[in-house]
């Protein structure tokens, strides 16, 4: 069966294809998981978001809601403009932006995504709450939207790279990131990233297989992408979701396993792809790290650290860096 339709294919995202392409013709196969995310993938991964058992969301909430007063205290009173990389739904960013309206800080607040969804649902939430709150959205790649904003020559920078988001790098993709990001930064700017800690392996695991089968769909989503823009011919009751934890490396990997030997075209691509039965396409990383180690990070890609910030059980931390 046919999903999509000869007159679509000049439609489709070209990145995607060949992003796509590429990754399952390598050994091993792997796609990226910034294919996660179009209107469907936005919702499970809020839905994950909301679940017991992913620790990460409650834990950085609880340190942005109790520590707030002591973060603009660190990041300081002067106007900036507060950047957001990966916005999501703001859910946990609302708590700094209604604090630092209530102290009457001057700061423009910039959510920048690659989901256009998610911005404009963002930017209608916050206009509604907070109709005097100076909301710009940027839609497109971080780096292009912050060369964008240096190029600009405004207030200081407040960069927010929250939710554990610089796990889904390697440690030589995340240090390469960081240089980049600094690159594009100015002295006196500051960046507020999230790292979720090294803990207990069974909490990590069960972050990410959680019983509900939620994580599996949201990875299983990434196909029915494929099927829906690509024109690809997945059968998703033949994947099958497996996660992974590496206690020493602090690896947690996400798979989509071939429950059979079998062969999958992909229309806008014009290729047909074989998997061998319990072959596995690499979609997701989730790396852990050590105190010790992002303090080496920092220092590395040319911060210096301000402070750190924990929740009660030392699951996750928010470190406040400056490029000095």
């Amino acid at each position: 069966m046919s999903f999509i339709s000869t007159s679509d294919l000049v439609k489709f995202d070209q990145n995607f294809a060949t992003d796509v392409e590429a990754g399952l013709s390598l050994d091993p196969k792997k796609l990226s998981s910034k294919y996660f995310y179009d209107k469907k993938g936005d919702e499970l991964f809020q839905a994950i978001m909301r679940m017991p058992e992913y620790y990460l969301t409650d834990c950085e909430y609880s340190i942005l809601n109790r520590q707030k007063a002591d973060i603009l205290e660190a990041i300081g009173p002067s106007g900036f403009e507060l950047i957001e990389l990966g916005a999501g739904d703001g859910y946990k960013t609302k708590v700094l932006l209604e604090h630092f309206l209530s102290r009457e800080v001057p700061f423009v607040y910039r959510p920048v995504d690659i989901s256009q969804n998610v911005l404009e649902v963002l930017r209608n939430d916050l206009k509604n709450r907070w109709p005097d709150l100076a909301v710009r959205p940027l839609k497109g790649d971080y780096f292009a939207m912050l060369e964008r904003l240096q190029s600009e020559q405004g207030q200081r920078k407040v960069v927010l790279f929250l939710g554990a988001n610089i796990g889904n790098y390697t440690r030589q993709e995340a240090l390469r990131f960081l240089e980049n990001l600094h690159k594009q930064l100015d002295p006196g700017d500051q960046l507020l990233i999230g790292f979720d800690l090294k803990k207990d392996p069974s909490v990590i695991l069960n972050a990410y297989n959680d019983p509900a089968g939620i994580t599996a769909a949201f990875n299983l989503n990434l196909l029915t992408r494929i099927n829906r823009e690509l024109g690809g011919h997945f059968d998703l009751e033949e994947f099958s979701h497996w996660e992974t934890y590496q206690p020493i490396t602090g690896e947690a990997k996400s798979y989509l396993i071939s429950r059979k030997e079998q062969e999958v075209e992909i229309e806008a691509i014009g290729k047909t792809f074989h998997f061998g039965a319990w072959e596995a396409i690499d979609v997701e990383l989730s790396l852990k790290y050590s105190p010790f180690e992002i303090e080496a990070l920092a220092r590395a890609a040319g911060f210096q650290v301000v402070e750190h910030f924990y929740d009660d059980r030392s699951y996750f931390l928010d470190s406040l860096w400056e490029v000095k």
